[in-house]
């Protein structure tokens, strides 16, 4: 019987806590009968009661609350919300670097030129020195 007056007990901090919770998340639009104060405070002295209270007639019922899910200030829906989207899933960082790798390539490719045109100089330069004949 002490185990079944636990539980009960138990059940009855766990409700109380829930009620608490939703009393001081809900919007000042969803609260009815009392004002918010004393919703806490009957949920505080009369957890059994109060909880139920609270539950049956303090707050709106789901049918009338609005459809989003948390309204945000901005205005958007937690599902239209615009999100941060990472570097790998968007497609104007990932276009800025393959732009970014084919300039990169393109100096790369050009300064090889540039350094391969003066070897090649350097080696006809080398060339024209050997033939001439020393005076």
């Amino acid at each position: 019987m002490a185990r079944l007056y636990g539980f009960l007990f138990l059940v009855q901090i766990v409700l109380a806590v829930c009620a608490l919770i939703s009393c001081l998340s809900a919007e000042d639009g969803e609260i009815r009968v009392l004002p918010r104060i004393v919703w806490v405070l009957i949920i505080l002295f009369f957890p059994l009661v109060g909880s139920i209270a609270w539950f049956a007639a303090g707050r709106e019922s789901g049918a009338r609350r609005s459809r989003t899910a948390w309204p945000l200030g901005n205005g958007f829906s937690e599902q239209d919300r615009p999100r941060p989207v990472a570097p790998d899933d968007d497609p104007a960082f990932l276009s800025s670097l393959a732009d970014r790798n084919r300039r990169d390539d393109q100096e790369r490719l050009r300064r090889w030129e540039e350094d391969l045109r003066r070897r090649e100089e350097d080696l006809r330069r080398q060339e024209n020195d050997r033939d001439r004949p020393e005076v």
